[in-house]
């Protein structure tokens, strides 16, 4: 189906669930570039963002660590989750010798915009962060009070792709009644399997554009979005 027709489709949802990371925070400077600093401190090898976005691309690598540890290995260096989390970690916090990329948080969604969203729509968030990660940059973000339920990683025994953290949210409402927006194919997957319809935000000029492009199709998803804003131009009135 081509995208002209496709955007003459108008959903008429009750409930908006969002990822986080690539929907509403850029992660460019947060959690890709500490992934590429992992892997070339285990591998000792020369690694780019061309790389991190085909490993990103397969399933089940929406966790950070499971990816770095898997990448990383597949340079021949057998690494463990929790060693690929340990080091993960210490450039994503930070130690004493140097700040975390955590610092560098930046929202690409208006807190008005949000406002505008809770007036009319049941609001949630579903995220592969730890509820730590969550919680050092929303709970300092006043309007993270729109969102009803946020789940974590921490609060489901599966993580993406699994869609328990949208069968979660739901609680056993129809799920054709939410839109769920997500930016990765382990976000694609877990809303066909929760039979939630997906919105994918995919911008124009991204790594491997046109392969991300057919597989979200290829999984459902209903429209593709440069940015969350353009939700608004789904939306029925």
């Amino acid at each position: 189906m081509r995208r002209s027709n496709l955007s003459k489709l108008k959903l008429h949802p009750k409930i908006l669930i969002f990822d986080i990371d690539g929907v509403l925070i850029d992660v460019r400077a947060t959690y890709w570039r500490s992934a590429i600093e992992t892997v070339r401190h285990l591998s000792g090898k020369r690694v780019t963002y061309a790389d991190l976005h085909k490993w990103k691309a397969k399933p089940g690598h929406n966790d950070d660590w499971r990816m770095t540890a898997n990448w990383v290995t597949a340079l021949g260096k057998p690494t463990s989750y929790d060693q690929a989390r340990a080091a993960f970690e210490k450039f994503y916090w930070g130690t004493d010798e140097r700040p975390g990329n955590v610092h560098n948080e930046k929202f690409v969604i208006t807190a008005k915009q949000i406002e505008k969203w809770a007036k009319k729509y049941e609001l949630h968030l579903f995220t592969g962060r730890t509820r730590k990660e969550y919680a050092f940059t929303f709970d300092k973000w006043p309007h993270s009070k729109h969102f009803r339920t946020v789940v974590t990683m921490d609060d489901v025994k599966n993580g993406k792709p699994a869609p328990d953290g949208l069968v979660k949210i739901l609680a056993g409402r129809d799920p054709s009644t939410a839109v769920y927006v997500g930016d990765n194919i382990d976000d694609a997957l877990a809303a066909r399997d929760a039979k939630v319809p997906f919105m994918a935000i995919l911008p124009k000029g991204a790594h491997g554009y046109r392969e991300r492009l057919a597989n979200f199709r290829r999984l459902g998803a209903v429209g593709i979005l440069t940015r969350a804003s353009e939700l608004n131009s789904w939306l029925g009135k």
